[in-house]
């Protein structure tokens, strides 16, 4: 772990990501010693820290540590967190001087190899995501409603878990975003209330859109996503996965996970 450029792996207790969950994250691949679509993940921790008020990290210093981490590992995640650091008094940040940047690596998760195969059993999740727009589509620091759905998913033998908001609109996944088809329409779930606006759900709107195929982002309930002919799930890892079966429907379709994953070989390693 890496903290400010700086080998170690104490953080005091005082920064205002242990106090608050204060901040925002990505979470890349690294693949032959390089980050895969190193720009976006850039892009998204500045959106972040625009959405946040938080004060802009050195973007070129950051990207440099990035490619000077990821260096000589084959295959590796790496995990950004930017903090605004130690300071303010209560909610406030007044007084935080030095903001704090925290790159880490862990090993690569090799099941995605075998759900690519057998298919993502999901199942729904009794916790649902509050909606709020001022916090919609960033990965902030605050994760509650993701550690209690992956509690609760923990406790099932699915592999992913489809989340609904406290509308009853399908949003996500616990730690993936999802396109589903209905013939020859695409969907994926608006995120204008809740949810993460993932790097691969952005890369494969973009495809779509390239190809001249309508994606359309709606606000649809559960019933919407049973209905489909096949769903998708996707993350800056998978990076797309098919959906073999949510709660007792079952999905033997593949066509656009075919498309989707012919779609990542285009992804850009930096």
């Amino acid at each position: 772990m890496w903290i400010n450029g700086i080998p170690q792996t104490m953080l005091p207790v005082s920064d205002r990501a242990v106090q608050f969950g204060d901040g925002c994250f990505t979470t890349a691949a690294v693949r032959n010693g390089s980050i895969v679509m190193a720009e976006a993940h850039l892009q998204r921790l500045e959106q972040g820290c625009r959405q946040l008020l938080l004060p802009l990290p050195d973007l070129t210093l950051l990207a440099d540590e990035m490619r000077c981490i990821a260096q000589g590992h084959d295959r590796a995640v790496m995990k950004i967190i930017l903090t605004p650091g130690a300071g303010g008094r209560g909610y406030s940040r007044r007084g935080c001087q030095d903001p704090v940047r925290i790159l880490s690596l862990s090993p690569w998760p090799h099941h995605y190899a075998a759900l690519q195969q057998q298919g993502v059993r999901l199942i729904t999740s009794p916790v649902p995501l509050a909606r709020n727009p001022l916090l919609a589509g960033i990965k902030h620091l605050n994760r509650l409603e993701q550690v209690m759905i992956r509690h609760h998913l923990d406790e099932t033998d699915a592999d992913e878990a489809l989340v609904l908001d406290t509308a009853g609109c399908v949003v996500e996944c616990c730690a993936a975003n999802l396109f589903w088809r209905r013939g020859n329409q695409i969907f994926t779930p608006h995120l204008g209330q809740a949810g993460v606006n993932g790097i691969m759900r952005r890369f494969l709107m973009a495809q779509l859109a390239a190809s001249g195929q309508a994606c359309q982002e709606i606000s649809a309930p559960r019933e919407s996503v049973l209905g489909a002919d096949e769903v998708v799930i996707c993350n800056a890892l998978m990076p797309v996965l098919p959906v073999l079966q949510i709660d007792n429907i079952i999905f033997s379709e593949r066509t656009l996970y075919q498309q989707l994953f012919t779609c990542c070989q285009k992804m850009d390693v930096t």
